[in-house]
Parts: structure tokens; sequence; C-alpha cells
């Protein structure tokens, strides 16, 4: 699948390309088929095009196509349900932040949980630029503000322990 564009946003597949095909020798070729595969293959043969030993290829081709439509749409519905999601986890920390802040006392919150989770959050934010080429995709930002707010979290219980 090539990149997707989706309301100005660039995406880059989270998968690696397929390898090219194997070439095998003939004798290699003329090998039978494991049975794992033969779905693989009815299924290839169903949605080749229409010819005089398949009439219904042209159904499969649309099948196919419409199948390939619906996961678009999930993958974009997807997309925006994560940055919703994560958008509103950001604002989420908000509360603790006050907590400690106001009571001045951050006894109650783990230093080690803070840590695991800022470094999660990071790490995950750099990953998804790696896989995206280097540039930062919606995910990558919203796993960065996780990180941020992860931080300040974690400067406040700094502060008010030491």
């Amino acid at each position: 699948m090539n990149a997707t564009l989706t309301a100005g946003l660039k995406f880059a597949p989270l998968t690696r390309p397929a390898p090219a095909p194997v070439r095998l020798a003939p004798e290699a070729s003329k090998a039978p088929r494991p049975a794992a595969t033969a779905p693989i293959a009815a299924a290839t043969r169903a949605a080749a095009p229409a010819q005089a030993g398949n009439p219904a290829g042209s159904v499969a081709r649309g099948a196919a196509v419409s199948a390939v439509a619906l996961r678009q749409h999930y993958l974009t519905v997807l997309g925006w349900a994560f940055t919703l999601f994560n958008s509103v986890r950001v604002a989420a920390y908000l509360p603790t932040v006050w907590a400690i802040y106001q009571s001045g006392d951050s006894s109650q919150h783990s230093l080690w949980t803070w840590c695991t989770w800022l470094g999660a959050n990071l790490t995950m934010a750099l990953w998804l630029r790696e896989r995206n080429g280097g540039r930062f995709c919606r995910a990558a930002a919203v796993n960065l503000g996780n990180a941020s707010m992860c931080s300040l979290t974690l400067g406040l219980i700094v502060w008010f322990r030491f």
C-alpha cells in the first residue's frame, strides 16, 4: 500500500515492502504445492480478469476493489480515533500535575513509573519518525506530546521530592 494523503497529512505504511519474488530453478518449480497455499492459489484464480475459463473474474475484481476501499476507510477512521483519544490523554495528565503542584507532596507518585512512561512515549515517537522516513507524522507528534506531559509530571515529582 502506498502512503496515504488524509486531511493534508501524509502517512507512510508501518510495514516493510514485500521482498522480491524468488526465482526457482525449472526443476524446483515443478514440485507440488503445499496444502497451505491451495486457498491462495484459488483466490488468485478467482480474482483474475474475466476470461473464457473464468467468467466470474470481474465480480471477484469488484469485490477486491470494495475490500480495499473499506480497508482504506477503516485506516482513516482508526488514524483519527488514535489522534483524538491520545490528544485527550495529553490533557488527562493535567489533574495529576495540578494535584502535585497544589499539595507540594509527590510521595505518592513513583519516579520509576513516570520514567518508564516518559521513555515509552519518547521512544515510540522516535520510532514512528524513523518508520516514516525521518518525518514526524500525526502519531509521532501525539506520542511526543505524551512524552512532554510525562516529563512535566516527572519534573514536578523530582522538584517536590528532593
